[in-house]
């Protein structure tokens, strides 16, 4: 049984949120196993903020990173058909030939850091032509008022924003900009069993 996605419930919890809900994109509520969801909470919302405040600053480069390696491994070990890949600076962009876009294209999806009116994770799930599908799990509409290039569509179980892909590439710190290159990040996540072979991967086969 799929489930809708949901949203975060703190400022700070962004990253946790969209890992869960990159699980519940993929699979079954009944196949999900219970140590996924405990070290996604275990692990994440690891950042202090400049008063000493455990949480207050998210989650790190290096929690979404062991993360990501974690569920690998796990995958590796045939309890779930789950692989993860952690990207992080130039490969991590939007357009033709990207790691992003191709995992988008095989039924993956991807958790990504990207500017709101601060640092914040998101969930891509799927592409069309020239424009992503996200789940963005901080609910506000406030924030889209100046921006009608973004639809605000919602499919509870896939996507609540459809955004334009000229909106990420971006190094400037702007509405769903992916930032200077040099810091940016992604977690890629399929499911093995759903997974689609890259198109360049079929038409190398057949030559």
């Amino acid at each position: 049984m799929k489930i809708p996605l949901h949203y975060q419930v703190s400022n700070y919890d962004c990253g946790p949120t969209s890992l869960v809900n990159a699980l519940n994109v993929l699979f079954e509520r009944e196949d999900i196993p219970p140590e996924l969801i405990r070290n996604i909470m275990l692990y994440c919302l690891d950042c202090y903020n400049l008063q000493g405040e455990e949480g207050r600053s998210g989650t790190s480069r290096l929690a979404m990173m062991y993360l990501s390696n974690w569920m690998d491994g796990y995958g590796k070990t045939g309890r779930l058909p789950i692989s993860s890949e952690y990207v992080s600076g130039r490969d991590v962009y939007i357009g033709p030939g990207g790691k992003i876009n191709q995992a988008l294209q095989c039924n993956g999806v991807v958790v990504v850091r990207l500017f709101l009116d601060e640092w914040h994770f998101v969930l891509l799930t799927g592409k069309g032509n020239d424009v992503v599908l996200a789940f963005d799990p901080y609910l506000s509409t406030e924030l889209f008022v100046d921006h009608p290039e973004i639809s605000l569509e919602l499919d509870p179980w896939h996507y609540n924003r459809i955004i334009p892909d000229s909106c990420f590439n971006s190094e400037a710190e702007q509405l769903y900009a992916l930032g200077p290159k040099d810091l940016r990040e992604a977690v890629i996540i399929y499911n093995e069993r759903t997974r689609k072979q890259a198109v360049m991967e079929q038409i190398e086969y057949y030559i």
